[in-house]
C-alpha cells in the first residue's frame, strides 16, 4: 500500500505539543496518577506511550509504569496478513488488576486494533477502568469504540492513508495524509 503526499498534519512540534496536551489531560480525567498505568500497543504506541510517560513524570514527579502488549495474535485479519504472522512479546512487568489502564496507539481507524488491545489486556487481568489515547483519530468506525484522549481528530477518505513517522522507528517526525495508490 502506497501513497502520494497530499500535506502535512503535524510536524515534531504538533506531535510534541499534542502527546503534552494527553498527558495533561490524562492526569486530570484520573485525577492524578494513582492507579494510573500505560500500555503502548506495538509498534508505535510504544515510543508515544513512553513520551506521554516522560511528559507526566516531568510535570507530576511520577513515573507511570509503562507495558508493552503486542496484539498479533488477537488481530481478526490475522489470516490476511501474513501466513506467518511476527509475534513479539507482551511486556507488561506489573499487574493491571484495579488500575486505570491507558493504552496508546499512533492512529484510531476502524477499531479493530483497539478491539484486540482490549482483547489482549483483559487477559493480562482485570483492569478497574481500560482508557485509549491515540495521535490521530481518522474517524471510519466499524466497531463501537472511541478514543478517551486524542492528539488531533482528522477527517478522512477511505481512499486516504494516515502516515505517523516517529523518530524512534521512522527516524523523522511528522504526520502526513496520503492518497492511496493502487498498484
Amino acid at each position: 500500500m502506497e501513497g502520494i503526499t497530499k500535506s502535512k498534519i503535524l510536524d515534531a512540534d504538533g506531535i510534541r505539543r499534542a502527546i503534552t496536551r494527553i498527558a495533561h489531560e490524562i492526569v486530570e480525567k484520573n485525577k492524578g496518577t494513582d492507579g494510573v498505568v500505560l500500555v503502548g500497543i506495538r509498534r508505535r504506541g510504544v515510543p508515544l506511550a513512553e513520551r506521554i510517560q516522560r511528559r507526566i513524570e516531568e510535570f507530576e514527579g511520577v513515573k507511570l509504569p509503562l507495558g508493552i502488549l503486542d496484539i498479533t495474535l488477537y488481530r481478526d485479519d490475522l489470516s490476511l496478513i501474513d501466513v506467518q504472522p511476527v509475534v513479539h512479546q507482551t511486556e507488561v512487568p506489573f499487574t493491571i488488576e484495579g488500575k486505570t489502564v491507558v493504552l496508546v496507539d499512533d492512529v484510531l481507524y476502524t477499531g479493530r486494533t483497539a478491539r484486540a488491545a482490549l482483547d489482549a489486556t483483559m487477559d493480562l487481568g482485570r483492569a478497574e477502568k481500560i482508557q485509549l489515547a491515540v495521535l490521530v483519530d481518522r474517524g471510519h468506525r466499524e466497531l463501537p469504540i472511541r478514543a478517551d484522549y486524542v492528539g488531533k481528530n482528522l477527517p478522512t477518505s477511505r481512499r486516504e492513508i494516515v502516515s505517523v513517522c516517529i523518530k524512534e522507528i521512522d527516524e523523522t517526525e511528522e504526520v502526513l495524509l496520503l492518497e492511496r495508490v493502487d498498484k
